[in-house]
């Protein structure tokens, strides 16, 4: 029985192959090995699956040269290196090593598949996350009036934290922002699921945040695939609380920016949003103090007019009934002195035709007369307004009108009129 050594059927096989196959092909693959040597030679495995199962697989290599040339174009075309997790459409040779097997050397790559391989992924994430209705929750929340406490998701020692956190508390105005540091790693294969981390965790105590920001810094355009993830999408737009993205990119949103309730392109950006409205809430604040102060003080303007008014009208009604009196008391005295001297005459007459028998009568009656004359005068006197109020009384009005004629109550405005003053008080207490 004839039989071949492992070398000689190996050769035969890379015979084969040589002479059967074409000098290369455009395969489609998926990237998911690739080391680079210190010689600058890159190594691969590329696949195809069916959702997570691997269906085909093979090693592939790109020599220094090409590779320095093919992955610059690559980059420049799709802002996005080589690497692990990417498909790509590629021109190939097929190699067949008596000791290595079977491998692919890749010729050249072509970018705008890639491009529209990505552009097709964010499409279906963008439909999913639409379909399932959650695309524009988070942009319909509130944002808070004077957002003050902020979960940052970012790393402590990124260069766009420290810009953020700087611009936040060295703002002009001195207004006080707290905020809470949650780690995240922000580029890279597992930088989707720690910022997804870190949103579980900022969950446990949502009642504590006012809103969430995302801020990344500057940095390479290719580290931003994280941001193009589903899940990530999907637990933003899903948010209790405003998430507002800083990722410091110049490239078109990724799908984070997208879904998130305000996008700007910079920590310092976001920064600058939180305070410029804080400065929008204190200038509202500042104009309603200062119109509330203009409206106090006309009011006030207006009351003390109001009061030196009524006070002038009570000074002018005081005056006159003070004078109406007066008359009414001179007219009292003249009507009875008067009236004391017709009763004097019509007592002569009597005494004239008495005469004698009745002088020492007439006399003493006239003696009484006199007497209840000057009692009465002397009453007169004593009720007299102005003897009144020589002898330290007063006269009390209250709204105008004398006390007992209408129920006082505090807050009245109560005239005491003494001899020498005019005196208008409130009335705080009664008792």
């Amino acid at each position: 029985m004839a039989h071949l050594s492992l070398f000689e059927f190996n050769s035969l096989v890379k015979k084969t192959l040589e002479s059967s196959l074409e000098p290369h092909y455009w395969i489609v693959a998926e990237i998911s090995e690739m080391r680079l040597n210190q010689k600058g030679h890159c190594y691969m495995e590329v696949v195809e699956k069916e959702g997570n199962f691997v269906s085909a697989k093979i090693r592939a290599n790109i020599w220094a040269y090409t590779y320095r040339n093919l992955s610059g174009w690559f980059e420049a075309i799709t802002h996005s290196p080589l690497q692990p997790g990417i498909k790509i459409l590629f021109k190939a040779s097929i190699n067949f090593h008596e000791v290595y097997g079977m491998s692919l050397t890749i010729k050249d790559i072509d970018p705008n598949f890639t491009l529209g391989e990505r552009t097709k992924k964010r499409k279906e994430i963008i439909d999913r996350l639409v379909k399932e209705g959650v695309y524009e929750m988070n942009q319909s929340l509130v944002l808070p009036l004077v957002p003050q406490h902020v979960a940052v998701i970012s790393s402590e020692t990124a260069a766009g934290y420290g810009d953020f956190l700087d611009q936040l508390n060295n703002n002009s105005r001195g207004f006080v922002f707290q905020t809470t540091l949650f780690q995240a790693l922000m580029q890279g294969d597992q930088a989707d699921e720690s910022m997804v981390n870190a949103l579980l965790n900022i969950h446990e105590s949502i009642e504590q945040f006012d809103l969430v920001v995302i801020i990344r810094g500057g940095g390479a355009q290719v580290d931003l695939d994280c941001f193009d993830q589903y899940d990530l999408a999907a637990h933003i737009a899903q948010f209790p609380i405003p998430v507002i993205t800083g990722i410091g990119h110049e490239r078109d949103e990724t799908i984070a920016d997208l879904v998130a309730h305000t996008k700007m392109k910079t920590p310092t950006a976001v920064a600058e949003f939180l305070i410029s409205g804080l400065e929008r809430i204190d200038d509202r604040l500042n104009e309603s103090i200062y119109r509330m102060e203009r409206a106090a003080l006309n009011l006030v303007q207006l009351e003390s007019f109001r009061l030196q008014a009524v006070s002038n009208k009570l000074q002018l009604s005081a005056k006159s009934e003070f004078n109406l009196a007066k008359e009414k008391i001179s007219r009292l005295k003249l009507s009875l002195r008067f009236s004391s001297l017709e009763m004097l005459k019509i007592d002569d007459l009597k005494l004239d035709k008495l005469k004698v028998p009745l002088q020492r009568v007439a006399k003493h009656r006239l003696v009484n007369m006199k007497g209840k004359l000057e009692n009465l005068e002397k009453s007169l006197a004593l009720v007299n307004p102005e003897s009144i109020l020589k002898r330290g009384y007063s006269i009390t009005r209250v709204n105008g009108q004398l006390i007992g004629k209408q129920p006082i109550k505090k807050g009245d405005i109560m005239e005491t009129i003494t001899n020498s003053q005019q005196v208008s008080s409130e009335i705080r207490e009664i008792k």
